[in-house]
């Protein structure tokens, strides 16, 4: 069976994010102690470094994740909507509890909408059934 377009964009959408967290973990790992300094707690150092190491992991297992849902993967469809859900909850949260971040509360609420509407159409359910 042929892979719904709206899967694909769900996937390649999981991708750029695994991407940007594998980015973003570099990056935190090559700064943490000039960061930990600028921000006058050089103690933190260590902080900033454990947490780049985990975004790096968890932007690696995303990275999976996508790959596994262009195959079809039902597990990778179930992690993927967990994500979803929580980042529509997240965006829902931002909308109510801090105004001044609503552009971004109603982004990632839409987006998780749109990544959960486009998992479960009636072809992605057939392709994720096969």
């Amino acid at each position: 069976m042929k892979r719904p377009g709206g899967v694909t964009l769900v996937a390649v959408i999981v991708w750029i994010s695994g991407a940007i967290q594998v980015i973003g973990g570099v990056v935190g790992l090559v700064t943490a102690s000039t960061t930990a300094e600028v921000n006058g707690v050089p103690e933190s150092a260590g902080t900033i470094t454990a947490t780049s190491i985990v975004a790096i992991v968890l932007g690696i297992v995303t990275v999976v994740v996508g790959a596994a849902l262009l195959r079809g993967s039902q597990i990778a469809r179930v992690l993927t909507t967990i994500v979803l859900a929580l980042n529509l909850i997240g965006g829902v949260y931002l909308i109510l509890a801090t105004p001044s971040n609503l552009l971004q509360g109603v982004l990632n609420a839409v987006l998780a909408v749109i990544g959960l509407v486009l998992l479960y159409t009636r072809s992605a359910n057939a392709f994720f059934r096969r």
